[in-house]
């Protein structure tokens, strides 16, 4: 009998050495598991033992609990990877995922903000408060360079050449990008470095909350919401919502595409053309405005 624990601990290894997927990757993929071994046993089946119509059980389990199309895929390839890795392995003799297909995802356009809304937000940070100033040197940091959210909290004194004006981080799959950021982000960079206690060294976060702790995602995410609401935006707002901006507004401004997608990091410039889909609208509305036969 397969030793799930083991077989999942082993899974999580070679996903992280072999693919070089990112911490949040890995993380889903071993959630995802988890809830396989969770079903196997309740339903007192052996994970070696599955076959194609316990996986879609199984899937649609989950479906009818309300899990929605995207997760699903996710899921779909977690599957799928973790049973590669036991063919590979030879703890298992048959693929039971070999023949699943993924559920259509709808590509539903990001959320952006215009750049009026843009300048509302990062304008409405005044205060001499420590953390007021911290919060205005990350969001103009963010909408300078396009960073994850992750990659903004996870960044280190060391990633930063406030010299030259740019930084460099890990992005998924542990790549490696530099990416240039301009005055404006260097200037409230360096106020906030002046302001902050206790002092960097080399390898320490940026940013930390108020007990000098690393900031973490959430409370990023929440101190960007009350800031949002404070200024009127009423859009769904997340961190991500700066990234996108970022991309729409460089592509709108007659940025290259290429150029985009090295700065945002994105490995297929597939993802990154979702962006120009958010230009048809202005393209429209100036087809309207000045063609002598609308």
């Amino acid at each position: 009998m397969l030793n799930c624990k083991e077989a999942l601990d082993n899974f999580v290894s070679y996903v992280v050495a072999e693919k070089g997927l990112s911490k949040n990757t890995v993380l889903a993929y071993k959630s995802d598991i988890l809830k396989l071994i969770k079903f196997a046993k309740k339903g007192q089946i052996f994970i070696e033992d599955f076959e194609h119509h316990d996986i879609t059980d199984f899937l649609w389990k989950l479906k009818t609990e309300g899990l929605n199309p995207r997760s699903i895929c996710r899921l779909i390839e977690s599957l799928k990877q973790f049973y590669r890795f036991l063919s590979l392995e030879n703890l298992v003799k048959n693929d039971p995922t070999l023949y699943l297909t993924s559920p259509k995802v709808p590509k539903n356009l990001p959320c952006i903000l215009t750049f009026d809304e843009v300048t509302f937000l990062l304008n409405s940070i005044n205060s001499n408060d420590e953390v007021h100033i911290r919060n205005k040197a990350m969001l103009e940091l963010m909408y300078a360079t396009g960073l994850r959210v992750s990659e903004l909290v996870d960044l280190k004194f060391s990633n930063m050449n406030l010299e030259n004006c740019f930084l460099s981080v890990l992005g998924k799959g542990s790549k490696e990008r530099l990416i240039p950021f301009g005055q404006k982000a260097k200037k409230f960079v360096d106020i906030y470095l002046r302001k902050r206690k206790p002092a960097l060294t080399t390898e320490d976060n940026m940013f930390i909350s108020r007990l000098g702790k690393k900031l973490s995602r959430v409370e990023f995410w929440r101190q960007l919401k009350n800031m949002a609401k404070g200024v009127g935006i009423i859009k769904n707002i997340t961190p991500h919502t700066l990234r996108h901006s970022f991309a729409s507004h460089l592509l709108a401004g007659g940025a290259e595409i290429r150029f985009v997608q090295e700065m945002l990091g994105h490995v297929s410039i597939a993802t990154t053309q979702i962006y120009t889909h958010l230009e048809r609208g202005k393209i429209i509305e100036q087809y309207k405005k000045f063609h002598p036969r609308w």
